[in-house]
C-alpha cells in the first residue's frame, strides 16, 4: 500500500509513510485497494501500518490516531462490499517501532494498549487481524497477547513473521522459526507466514512450517533488500531485489508445490504482480 501510494503521486516517503494519504488523500486510498481487487486480490489489507504513534508523533499527529485507524478500516470494507466477489479485508497489526528491529520491539507494558487500540477501532470492519512483519519471539508473544485480549470471536487471526535474508531459518531476532512458532502456538492463530523477506529466505521457512503445523501457511515477498540498521527516515539506501514479474509467478508455483495457500506480496509488489500471480 505505502509503496504503490507514492508510486502514483510520486512523492518521496514522509514521517508519517502510507497515514498522510488518509490525512490528504482517503480517494487514493480507495483507488489502491479496487486496484488490487482489479487485479484478482481476494484479501486487501488495511492502511494502518502507520497509524501508530512512533510514525504519528513525527508530525504531532498522535491525537488522530483513533479517527485514522477507523478511517483505514471503513475505506478497505467500503471498497471491499463494493465488489461482486468476496473480498476479506485484513487489519495490519504491524510493528511499533521500526520493521525488522527487534532491538527496537517496545515491551509487553507499551505494546499491548497500542495493539489494543488498533484491534478495538478496526474490529467493526475486518474479517481478520493480519500480525505482520512480526521479527522476534517477544514481538509475537505482545502482539498475540493483545488480540486474543481484544479481538471478536469471529475474526481470524493471521501471524506473518519476517526473517533474516538468509537460509538459516531464523527471524530478524536470529531466533529459530521452530522456537517462535512454538511459542506462537500457545495463542492458537489461525494462519502462519512470512512477508516483507527475501523470496529464498521464504522458500526454506515455508518448508519448514509444513513440517510444523497443519494449519493454513504461506507468504507475502517485498522487492526491497533491508540492511539491519535501515529506518524509514535514515539515509541507509534500500536496494531493489532481482524479482521480475515471472521470477515472482515461479516462486508462487513453488510455494503452492510445498504447501503455502495464501499468496500475496508485500512492499514494492503492485497490482501488475497480483494481475500475473492470479492469471
Amino acid at each position: 500500500m505505502g509503496n504503490e501510494l507514492l508510486k502514483r503521486t510520486n512523492k518521496p516517503a514522509s514521517g508519517l509513510w502510507s497515514a498522510q494519504f488518509l490525512i490528504d488523500s482517503p480517494n487514493l486510498v480507495k483507488e489502491v485497494h479496487q486496484a488490487y481487487i482489479d487485479a484478482g486480490a481476494e484479501v486487501i489489507t488495511t492502511n494502518t501500518y502507520s497509524t501508530i504513534p512512533s510514525y504519528l508523533q513525527k508530525e504531532n499527529k498522535t491525537h488522530l490516531m483513533k479517527d485514522l485507524i477507523k478511517k483505514a478500516g471503513a475505506i478497505a470494507r467500503e471498497v471491499a462490499n463494493a465488489n461482486d466477489q468476496e473480498v476479506l479485508v485484513a487489519g495490519s497489526l504491524p510493528p511499533l517501532n521500526e520493521s525488522y528491529r527487534p532491538d527496537l520491539v517496545p515491551n509487553e507494558k507499551e505494546s499491548i494498549p497500542v495493539y489494543e487500540e488498533l484491534i478495538k477501532e478496526l474490529n467493526p470492519f475486518v474479517d481478520i487481524f493480519l500480525c505482520e512483519t512480526i521479527s522476534s519471539i517477544a514481538e509475537t508473544t505482545n502482539i498475540l497477547k493483545a488480540v486474543n485480549n481484544k479481538a471478536e470471536r469471529n475474526k481470524k487471526i493471521w501471524l506473518s513473521w519476517t526473517l533474516l535474508e538468509d537460509d538459516t531459518n531464523r527471524l530478524r531476532s536470529k531466533e529459530p522459526i521452530e522456537e517462535a512458532f512454538k511459542v506462537a502456538e500457545k495463542f492458537n492463530p489461525d494462519v502462519y507466514l512470512f512477508n516483507c523477506t527475501d523470496p529464498v529466505a521464504i522458500t526454506k521457512g515455508i518448508k519448514t512450517l509444513k513440517s510444523l503445523t497443519d494449519k493454513q501457511i504461506g507468504c507475502y515477498p517485498n522487492v526491497f533488500g533491508v540492511p539491519f540498521d535501515w529506518t524509514l527516515d535514515n539515509d541507509v539506501q534500500v536496494e531493489p531485489r532481482n524479482l521480475s514479474i515471472q521470477q515472482f509467478v515461479d516462486y508462487k508455483n513453488l510455494w503452492e508445490s510445498i504447501g503455502a495457500k495464501i499468496i500475496g506480496g508485500c512492499c514494492g509488489v503492485g497490482p501488475d504482480y497480483i494481475d500475473a500471480l492470479k492469471n
